[in-house]
């Protein structure tokens, strides 16, 4: 299994609306940078990610896995996107802001640390408990 980081702006589509969304989840769409989807390409059912609010609140709200695996963005015809399905899986108990992350020294090869505009990014399996713990959140 693998770790990831999912970015949304919350007013585009919110942690309110993932987890509304039950088991069916929804398309992870829209995304138009290549290393984005190439990550999205690496995923695999089961793997788990963190929902991130960016823009104003800049904060890990919850935790995803992965559905459905990478195919045709239907937002788009254009061939080269591609998206995976996502459902939510439980809220975070406190949101971890991107303050928290920046300030704890064992993120700071964080991808979200050094990288804050990737919309789709890895994990590592040592960040993830990093971040659960303190989101105080069951990894």
């Amino acid at each position: 299994m693998r770790y990831w980081l999912f970015k949304s702006e919350a007013e585009v589509w919110s942690w309110d609306q993932q987890f509304a969304k039950g088991e069916v989840g929804e398309e992870w769409n829209g995304v138009r940078n290549y290393q984005a989807r190439n990550n999205m390409r690496e995923m695999q059912i089961g793997d788990l990610g963190f929902f991130y609010h960016s823009r104003a609140e800049k904060e890990v709200v919850g935790i995803v896995e992965v559905c459905a695996l990478a195919h045709p963005d239907s937002t788009t015809d254009d061939e080269r996107w591609e998206c995976v399905d996502i459902k939510a899986v439980r809220s975070f108990n406190k949101p971890v802001t991107l303050a928290m992350c920046k300030d704890d020294p064992r993120l700071s090869d964080m991808v979200l640390v050094n990288n804050t505009r990737l919309s789709v990014q890895p994990v590592s399996p040592e960040e993830w408990k990093v971040v659960c713990e303190l989101g105080e959140t069951n990894p």
